[in-house]
């Protein structure tokens, strides 16, 4: 009777031995599943900025001046004259002196005003001063009693034929200090052109007398 029971469990055994042997085969046998891909995220770099521009002063004597620096000069502070004088063939050159006559300190920037006018009453003869390109601006910084200058040029009228030039004869240089609405008149006797011809260049203002 103990034989029958033994011989059984026997059975059960080997019936379970022999399931998990096929199953194990059957796990190896089957190809392995590949592993779900990690999340990828793509980051796209910025491109990279553009280099900015090179900044230049700017035309207006605020963009060359910064906070807490002495204001331009008015003309009323500026004693206005015509310093060293030189002749060349068909022109002559000569500098203009702006020395501040007040006790505050004052700053020019850029080109004077010039132009060629007629006596009593005043009125301009022919075009103003053309600004010499070739002249970089500069902040000047005139404390009491120092002096900035501008070079002019003055073409004589004499190159030009009279009917292009229409002579005419001036009595003083109007002077307008740069970046100012009140002109200086300095005497200043010369023949000069009523039609729209260039006779007067001038560069801008830069520290010194000039000579």
């Amino acid at each position: 009777m103990n034989s029958a029971p033994r011989m059984a469990r026997r059975a059960i055994a080997a019936g379970a031995l022999t399931c998990v042997a096929a199953f194990l085969a059957a796990c190896t046998s089957s190809p392995t599943s590949p592993a779900p891909p990690a999340n990828t995220v793509t980051v796209t770099a910025p491109p990279p900025s553009t280099p900015a521009a090179p900044t230049t002063a700017a035309q207006s004597p605020g963009a060359a001046l910064s906070p807490g620096s002495p204001g331009p000069c008015p003309t009323r502070s500026l004693q206005v004259k015509l310093g060293l004088s030189q002749g060349t063939a068909g022109s002559v050159y000569t500098v203009i002196d702006f020395t501040n006559i007040s006790n505050v300190t004052c700053t020019l920037y850029g080109y004077p005003g010039v132009s060629l006018t007629t006596g009593k009453p005043v009125a301009q003869i022919g075009k103003a001063a053309v600004e010499n390109p070739l002249t970089q601006r500069q902040l000047v910084t005139l404390q009491p009693q120092t002096t900035g200058n501008a070079l002019l040029r003055i073409i004589d009228a004499g190159n030009y034929p009279a009917s292009k030039c229409n002579p005419v004869t001036s009595h003083y240089l109007q002077i307008y200090p740069p970046n100012q609405t009140t002109p200086v008149y300095l005497v200043y006797k010369t023949t000069a052109c009523a039609k729209g011809v260039t006779l007067l260049t001038v560069d801008v203002v830069k520290p010194g007398s000039g000579g």
